[in-house]
């Protein structure tokens, strides 16, 4: 059973501990992935998703490698950032990709992921998507960049989605964290994509904060507590756990949208990654959608459960 928790009093830290918390921090590619593997291979151990989470730690692992000698991403001109910034609008517009701006990543992913441990399903889809010629290819790139993703060809996609993160995180980190600016409730301020989740921090000069975690490239941007990541209402916020549990996940919902994000207590527990610890407590999505709830984040590697 979830267990409903008071928001003011659940706690100590929901207003953070500083002031002045930096508005974004940008991924670190290779960091990023390396650790999610690390995470996902820690959290398989005696889990009920084991096999799945060991795939997924492999594929993370398949994203770090496939950076090593990688092209430069084509980033946006300095004058197209900053129209972009004069408008409240994200730098990187994931809804104008080129068709073949993230060929090569995911070329390497399939190459990469060949290598990997899988069912025959996974493996069928992964065959699918080797001989899918360039314009099906870029479909299902703009599928996943539209959070469409078909539930007939949904495991072909989480290759596609493992890619697209590899290129996008590579197109953030090189990007100025001081120029971006907030452009809208639930939306990356880096790429316009919504979250996974939200996490707590314990970082010196923000421990206590909030960041929401972006689905596409990784990006944490600041967010104030007790307010809904995706409407910003603050009326109607409640938090769910299940009982039992450590508490460090938990999921916030909003009486307002009817909907859900996961917050993670990265402060309690710094191994907590905001993407594999979203798929680990799939538990918890079950119990709160019995609730009424709609999980209201994007996590490429849960569609479909």
């Amino acid at each position: 059973m979830p267990r409903q928790i008071n928001p003011a009093g659940s706690d100590p830290t929901a207003i953070g501990e500083v002031s002045a918390p930096p508005f974004a921090r940008l991924p670190e590619p290779a960091l990023l992935f390396s650790r999610r593997a690390e995470r996902w291979n820690a959290l398989a151990t005696g889990h009920d998703l084991s096999p799945y989470l060991r795939f997924l730690a492999a594929l993370a692992d398949a994203q770090r490698r496939i950076q090593e000698d990688l092209a430069e991403p084509e980033m946006p001109d300095a004058a197209a950032r900053e129209r972009a910034r004069g408008f409240a609008m994200p730098p990187l517009d994931r809804n104008n990709l080129a068709p073949d701006a993230a060929a090569e990543t995911l070329d390497r992913l399939v190459v990469a992921a060949s290598e990997i441990k899988k069912t025959a399903a996974a493996a069928d889809a992964l065959d699918r998507l080797k001989q899918a010629a360039p314009a099906k290819r870029f479909g299902m790139v703009r599928n996943v960049l539209a959070d469409a993703i078909p539930m007939a060809a949904l495991a072909e996609h989480v290759y596609v989605a493992a890619a697209l993160q590899v290129h996008f995180a590579r197109l953030a980190a090189r990007l100025d964290a001081r120029a971006l600016v907030p452009v809208g409730d639930g939306a990356c301020p880096a790429c316009g994509s919504p979250p996974t989740s939200s996490i707590v921090v314990g970082w010196q000069g923000a421990h206590g904060s909030r960041f929401c975690a972006c689905s596409l490239c990784g990006t944490l941007w600041n967010y104030v507590r007790i307010k809904c990541t995706l409407c910003g209402s603050t009326k109607g916020i409640g938090y769910q756990e299940i009982d039992g549990g450590p508490g460090t996940v938990k999921a916030e919902t909003c009486d307002s949208c009817g909907c859900y994000v996961k917050i993670l207590h990265q402060h309690q527990d710094p191994g907590l990654d905001p993407v594999a610890d979203d798929v680990a407590t799939l538990g918890l999505d079950i119990l709160v959608r019995e609730g009424g709830y709609r999980r209201g984040s994007v996590n490429p590697f849960l569609i479909g459960y």
